[in-house]
């Protein structure tokens, strides 16, 4: 299952800088201006083997200096809703202002699993002033430098015990498929027309510690869970900020499937927030089936269905295996097919291949076509093997792994999916030394 980390706080505490050390990009704007980050944020981290998703809440404050304390409100009632451990920031140097009091007020109340982290602990200094932020009653205190990093791997160990330590959910063993992309795309009406075909097929197993549910469905010989998406769920009296709420429930909904329905609206294309899910589809390994709704209101010539699709698969390069249909979910057309090709590419995600048979295709080939030598020395590829892993990785063993070139890597993956059907599934090869 996965686990969601949101960043709480109130602006300027250094929320974007420990997004971008915890999931050591640079994605987040920082700056010293209050409220600077706008957009979305969401990461994956992990620690000792653990991961976990990581979510910037700052983007979803407005820079305004009337509306600051009910957007942080908003913030953290969303964080509250879907995340599993809450780390709530603060800034040492500052000390403890109104806001950081209010905050607390309504995380105390929250009965879920916060952390109070005291940022800026730049120096020893400031070490000793750690201990006046028990006074907002968190009782687990963590002084950190984003900027420096001092005190992150003690939090990071934290935050990976309270992880292991929730209770196992226990679904059936079928496919779990998530129906996700931007608002307003269709998702609900494709989920909708679905279920409303014959309501008495539909059963509800809600998880043991997020609420998370699996809707199951059974029909035309389809027999598969419908994962945690919002049209499954009941809307939550928080007044819903639409953009961090899709984030939230995407990244919740991508984390427990199998397989990623992405619906995209065939007036907008592929934008750069359909990109963002794609590429965390990738990220988490999951299976994906692109579907380009709202196909009938198009005009259409004879070349559009093939330079729509050649536009997409553009946009996600290098991963562009991926099936790509187009419906009309109003319409009622190919709704079905869509299914069809999840569970295809379900099927393709869990397919194992045994060492012998995997030896047989690939040693010849690899005869053929060696890597390039590197400063005069060849590298020879002795055998491959497939790891036991939900999604398909292979280790290629070897005598120089380490002169063993993206390039390469990247011919091997595209020949491999010429020998093997792994469409719509990520896939994975790592160069061992034997």
């Amino acid at each position: 299952m996965g686990n969601i980390i949101a960043l709480v706080g109130r602006p300027n505490v250094g929320k974007s800088t420990l997004f971008n050390r915890l999931t050591e990009s640079r994605d987040a704007i920082v700056d010293q201006v209050s409220g600077v980050t706008r957009d979305r944020h969401y990461g994956q981290s992990d620690w000792n083997g653990i991961f976990f998703s990581v979510i910037d809440t700052g983007g979803y404050v407005k820079n305004s200096d009337d509306i600051f304390e009910k957007e942080i409100q908003r913030q953290v009632e969303l964080a509250v809703g879907e995340a599993d451990v809450i780390l709530f920031l603060t800034d040492i140097q500052e000390g403890i202002s109104p806001l950081d009091e209010e905050v607390a007020q309504m995380l105390r109340k929250s009965n879920k699993t916060v952390i109070l982290v005291a940022n800026k602990v730049d120096d020893n200094l400031h070490i000793p002033q750690i201990a006046e932020f028990y006074s907002l009653g968190i009782k687990k205190v963590f002084g950190i430098s984003s900027i420096n990093g001092s005190g992150t791997g003690e939090l990071l160990d934290e935050i990976v015990t309270m992880i292991e330590n929730q209770p196992i959910e226990v679904i059936p063993d079928l496919p779990r498929i998530a129906v996700v992309g931007r608002p307003n795309v269709g998702k609900s009406s494709l989920i909708n027309v679905l279920l409303e075909e014959d309501k008495l097929i539909v059963t509800d197993i809600a998880g043991t510690t997020r609420d998370s549910i699996f809707t199951r469905y059974q029909r035309f010989g389809f027999d598969f869970f419908l994962v945690d998406t919002a049209g499954l769920r009941k809307k939550t009296k928080v007044n819903e900020d639409i953009e961090f709420y899709s984030v939230m429930r995407s990244v919740r909904a991508i984390e427990n499937s199998d397989v990623c329905v992405l619906m995209l609206d065939a007036a907008d294309g592929l934008e750069a927030q359909d990109l963002n899910i794609f590429s965390l589809v990738v990220r988490n390994n999951k299976g994906v089936v692109i579907v380009v709704n709202k196909w009938d209101l198009i005009e259409k010539t004879t070349q559009t269905h093939k330079e729509f699709e050649d536009r997409i698969r553009e946009k996600i390069a290098p991963f562009t295996d991926v099936p790509i249909i187009f419906t009309s979910v109003t319409e009622k057309q190919r709704v079905i097919k869509a299914i069809e090709l999840a569970i295809e590419v379900y099927k393709n995600r869990k397919q194992r291949i045994t060492t012998s048979k995997l030896n047989d295709v690939l040693l010849p080939f690899f005869h053929e076509n060696p890597p390039p030598a590197y400063k005069g020395k060849y590298i020879n590829i002795k055998y491959v093997t497939q790891l036991p892993k939900d999604t398909p990785m292979f280790v290629f063993f070897c005598n120089l792994p380490q002169y063993i070139r993206e390039s390469y890597t990247r011919f091997v993956e595209n020949k491999m999916r010429e020998f093997y059907n792994f469409t719509g599934v990520p896939i994975h090869l790592f160069f061992r030394k034997k």
